[in-house]
């Protein structure tokens, strides 16, 4: 068995990396063969035909999509490569509302949210008539986020509407949306480590002094937790209705139980590693492995 793990073409630190090699690692311990690639080295095209090309020497059996370049996510998978996760799953991830969007009518509970309307016009001003709607609906404080940002960058707590104003206008020409601040849970959240369904393991995240965002690269700390029933079960339908192979959920805590916050199908594990102990990439790669060699043995039957 031939595995292939994509990166993106120009990663932001060394994290990126020790994450790829950790789960290769596990993946060759397994027995199975392994390769890393940045996306720029998995060239493709699509041909005139209507098809699609991918230059490679090598043939893969599957690969761990560790990048959120929807392109070539979806052109992996047209020529026939099984993806963790799927460039669909991705994509809903990649975009905060649309992971929203994706979850109403899974049995989770959401933040309150109102997107932003999309502006294509130069030198507009953001419409005040909207955002005096939005704070009424949210109150004060609330959350300004940009659709798309990782490790808590683009999350801004506004706490008057000349913050607000001034929030909306920088955010202006990006996709963004607004959030009730959820008070409960200030400076905290639960990240949940899913692996093919199953809520893996938990660390409670606590922001340092000063900072409202939790994240562990923002100078939060974590602590290894015992989910309960309740919250685990959150994780998993969360993660079972972006179709999900990986991911992790952050939940916020609450008086009347979960509420999600966000899901990440790249989540770096590293963090909840060493809180927590757990093993994620051999979890990870156990899961990869079987999952495909149960898929051959249904192909070699049909």
């Amino acid at each position: 068995m031939k595995g292939l793990i994509v990166i993106n073409a120009y990663p932001n630190g060394e994290k990126f990396i020790r994450q790829a090699e950790r789960i290769a690692s596990e993946l060759r311990l397994l027995g199975v063969e392994m390769e890393i690639l940045r996306n720029g080295e998995v060239f493709s095209r699509v041909l005139s035909d209507g098809t699609t090309e991918i230059f490679s020497e090598k043939q893969y059996d599957f690969a761990v999509y560790l990048d959120k370049d929807k392109y070539l996510g979806e052109m992996l998978e047209r020529s026939g490569l099984r993806l963790f996760n799927s460039a669909r799953a991705v994509e809903l991830c990649d975009d905060k509302m649309r992971t929203y969007l994706a979850l109403l009518g899974a049995g989770v509970t959401l933040a309150e949210s109102i997107p932003a309307p999309l502006c294509y016009t130069p030198n507009a001003k953001a419409d005040e008539g909207f955002l005096d709607q939005v704070a009424e609906k949210l109150g004060y404080p609330l959350v300004v986020k940009k659709s798309y940002g990782s490790f808590g960058t683009g999350v801004a707590l506004v706490r008057n509407r000349a913050e607000l104003v001034a929030t909306a206008q920088k955010c202006l020409y990006e996709p963004h949306f607004y959030q009730r601040y959820i008070a409960e849970s200030a400076g905290k959240d639960i990240r949940v480590i899913v692996v093919g369904g199953k809520a893996l393991a938990a660390m409670e995240r606590v922001a340092k002094a000063g900072e409202f965002r939790s994240n562990i690269e923002l100078g939060g700390r974590g602590k290894k937790i015992e989910l309960s029933e309740e919250y685990a079960k959150t994780a998993e339908r969360a993660a079972s209705a972006l179709g999900l192979d990986y991911c992790g959920v952050d939940l916020l805590e609450t008086g009347k139980g979960a509420v999600v916050c966000e899901v990440n199908s790249n989540a770096f594990f590293e963090g909840l590693e060493q809180a927590t102990g757990a093993n994620v990439a051999a979890a990870y790669a156990r899961y990869i492995k079987e999952k495909v060699e149960k898929t051959a043995g249904l192909a070699e039957k049909s």
